[in-house]
């Protein structure tokens, strides 16, 4: 389900980080922490994840990323996309220039990362 279709640029909160599980609150909040200097962001860390994208899509929240076990192996995480619930896998040290690509439309999100 669309709940809400805007521009990335449009949207009220660019980026929502996300913990998969509370061990690994951590890691996403030293995620997070820069991202918040770059991009109005969100990190929510309550219920399934499931449930955070659900509140993030209703938010309009353009993109999530979600900090996983395979982020602790491979220094990457998921994004996102609001709109189509795709995923991709992005290294953590270009999250920020992706995510600001992505959002001024200069990449399409299929070529972002690693699909999912």
């Amino acid at each position: 389900n669309v709940v809400l279709r805007l521009h990335p640029a449009l949207a009220p909160i660019k980026v929502g980080v996300f913990p998969l599980v509370n061990k690994l609150r951590e890691k996403s909040r030293e995620i997070f922490d820069p991202l918040k200097e770059e991009f109005e962001c969100f990190f929510d860390a309550s219920g399934s994840i499931g449930r955070r994208y659900a509140r993030a899509d209703e938010q309009g929240i353009a993109y999530c990323v979600t900090v996983d076990f395979e982020t602790l192996d491979d220094a990457s995480v998921t994004v996102r996309d609001r709109d189509t619930t795709a995923q991709v896998r992005v290294k953590i040290g270009d999250i920020a220039d992706t995510l600001s690509k992505l959002l001024s439309g200069k990449v399409a999100f299929s070529d972002a990362g690693k699909a999912v």
